[in-house]
């Protein structure tokens, strides 16, 4: 497996590796991307990167911390970034478990240096704020040389969704296939497509453009470590990379999933609070649901004079993500449903 794209030139930028991409062996270090705030006049954000690379194979990118309230994919990363013993790898591993590393550090979605989501920033800006710089590193420098990019995220501080692996939908046929065939290797209780309704700023809408094979998860949530779903994303992690021949099982891993492949429908997917106030799920993740049943309500506890408004489902399908506060502004995403696959594998 090789991504034949041409390669494109890279835009300036004062960025740069502490780490030598080609050499073989294990490294760790840093991206550095010069940054002046009020208390250092000279200093830099230090995003952390390892590579472990030996002999010929495959380029996998693994990211994580891609958003900061979200632990099972940066835990799982660094795990092999200690524990990985050169030997076993066939090709290259690039490892970054905490790209939006500001985020990381605060336990937040968004950097608290520049309010910015760092997966609604790509390509990214080589002359931006920090998040951009970043994410235009990943692109210019990182996505080009892979052959596959795996992105692990969880639910994060506001949602708690089952755990799953990610589809990434793209308009290229034989890139689609090899998607599917990646994210069902990875063997979550689930695999779902998900579009972000056509968002083109995420991180693997970059790598798909880019041409890679591309692995999303969603691991629980919460604004917690799920052990359940840590270890959904230890093993899912190693059945990729066997996968992808790079990092090779020494006895092979049984099926756990029936292999049922959902999607996100589109804006019907979506119940979002219409009312603030508190809100009152009415289902359990898993549960089957139907457009137009009762979903939940939402209560004004300082005005219990008022009645509690009533949400409802637009789709029918399975309950696959609930929001974590209770408290809800108009607007938040307070459920997620999951239906059938629709489209060709």
């Amino acid at each position: 497996m090789t991504n034949l794209r041409p390669k494109p030139t890279p835009r300036p930028s004062s960025a740069f590796l502490t780490v030598d991409l080609d050499r073989e062996g294990k490294q760790t270090g840093f991206l550095m991307i010069p940054h002046s705030p009020h208390d250092d006049a000279w200093g830099a954000t230090r995003v952390p990167i390892a590579v472990i690379k030996n002999g010929t194979g495959p380029t996998v990118i693994l990211e994580g911390g891609n958003h900061g309230d979200e632990y099972e994919g940066p835990i799982t990363i660094c795990d092999l970034i200690r524990d990985l013993d050169p030997g076993r790898v066939q090709g290259r591993l690039i490892l970054m478990p905490a790209n939006n590393v500001h985020a990381v550090m605060a336990g937040q979605r968004t950097s608290p240096v520049d309010g910015l989501n760092f997966n609604r920033t790509f390509p990214g800006d080589p002359r931006g704020t920090i998040t951009q710089q970043i994410s235009a590193f990943v692109t210019d420098h990182i996505l080009p040389i892979g052959d596959a990019f795996l992105d692990l995220h969880s639910g994060g501080s506001s949602l708690d969704i089952i755990p799953s692996a990610i589809v990434e939908p793209t308009d290229d046929p034989a890139l689609h296939k090899r998607n599917i065939a990646a994210v069902q290797a990875f063997d979550a209780p689930m695999t779902v497509v998900i579009s972000n309704l056509g968002e083109p700023r995420t991180a693997t809408a970059a790598a798909c453009r880019a041409g890679l094979v591309t692995v999303g998860t969603e691991m629980a949530g919460a604004g917690t470590v799920s052990l359940d779903a840590l270890a959904v994303c230890r093993r899912g992690v190693a059945n990729v990379l066997d996968h992808l021949g790079v990092v090779v099982r020494e006895k092979p891993e049984p099926r756990r999933s029936e292999g049922q492949i959902l999607e996100l429908p589109g804006i019907s997917a979506y119940v979002y609070a219409t009312a603030d106030g508190i809100f009152e799920p009415f289902h359990a993740n898993g549960t089957k649901v139907s457009a137009g049943e009762p979903a939940g309500r939402i209560h004004c506890t300082w005005d219990p004079t008022r009645q509690p408004e009533t949400l409802h489902y637009a789709a029918d399908g399975i309950l696959y993500g609930r929001r974590q506060p209770g408290r809800v502004k108009p607007g938040n995403c307070c459920l997620i449903v999951a239906a059938p696959y629709r489209g060709t594998l």
